[in-house]
């Protein structure tokens, strides 16, 4: 029997009973099976008088995943399925999220769902969609302070967040450009239905190879979204004397100073997501935001009083 792992969000009472139920369960049906907290996947905010210390990438692996576990159960909300993606990007492994959560854009099934999909993937009536992340890092000069894999979205802003400020970026080969906002994010088509799509980005299907940059209430009626190849990398430099904040997929980042750069690119790593059946972007929109929802029909002829 091959071997499977769970990742479970342990500050959720529903995802440790299912988390051990699960062990039980498959550990009977001679399965081995590795069970770890995804915590370790949750990134901290770094302080800008710490010694720069950069986690490696893949140094966020569980103890006990390695790339003979045939796939790994997530059970969370949208959170602990971003950080099961850092844990195991480096595995390349494949994984099924089950929604113990609230929205849930990213989980493919529920809890009392649980039973049958595991079934039906260990009968191979699944496929496998990739999805695209970004590697992020800070740089101080040639220092690297800081870095992370991130799935959705990273954005810099100054604090408070209200605060114009400016940004010089440069992506691929490209003349730099200047932009005044109160912050940039730059998303994956994933993060295109979190923070960029509250901004008022445009949503972008999963499978269009591409970056978004966003800006945050940026001071010109010319200043949009701008959506570009993602084998162009991104360079930002803060173009102003005031110290900024990075955050990574809304839960960690760093201080980003004056003198300092940061550097975004596609990552090698993809998240892979277990679908139990054909992917339908539309339908998690609809269901999911509300987006396309048919109109209430107006009546063929009005009475008049």
């Amino acid at each position: 029997m091959p071997k499977i792992g769970v990742l479970f969000n342990d500050i959720k009472p529903v995802a440790c009973r299912m988390a051990q139920e699960l062990e039980e369960t498959l550990s009977q049906e001679g399965y081995e099976v590795c069970v770890r907290s995804s915590q370790s996947g949750l990134l901290g905010y770094s302080q800008s008088d710490q010694l720069p210390n950069p986690t490696p990438m893949d140094a966020l692996i569980p103890e006990g995943f390695d790339q003979s576990m045939a796939f790994c159960i997530v059970l969370g909300g949208d959170g602990t399925v971003l950080a099961a993606c850092r844990q195991i990007a480096a595995l390349e492994m494949p994984i099924l999220t089950v929604n113990t959560g609230h929205m849930g854009f990213l989980t493919e099934t529920y809890v009392n769902q649980l039973p049958h999909a595991i079934a039906e993937v260990q009968a191979g009536n699944c496929m496998i969609e990739e999805r695209s992340m970004l590697s992020v890092q800070v740089y101080r000069q040639e220092t690297l302070l800081w870095q992370a894999l991130c799935l959705n979205e990273m954005v810099l802003h100054r604090e408070p967040l209200t605060s114009m400020c400016h940004f010089e970026i440069k992506i691929g080969h490209h003349a730099p450009v200047d932009i005044a906002a109160d912050g940039v994010i730059l998303s994956t088509p994933t993060g295109s239905t979190a923070y960029s799509l509250s901004a008022g980005g445009p949503v972008l299907t999963p499978d269009v190879p591409v970056l978004q940059l966003m800006p945050i209430c940026p001071h010109s009626l010319a200043s949009r979204a701008l959506v570009f190849s993602e084998t162009d990398p991104v360079q930002i430099f803060p173009a102003t004397p005031n110290p900024m904040v990075m955050v990574v997929d809304g839960n960690g980042g760093c201080p980003v100073l004056p003198q300092d750069r940061v550097w975004v690119e596609r990552s090698p790593y993809s998240a892979r997501f277990i679908r139990l059946q054909s992917p339908e972007f539309f339908r998690i929109l609809r269901e999911k935001l509300g987006w396309g929802l048919p109109h209430i029909a107006k009546p063929t002829s009005v009475e008049l009083p």
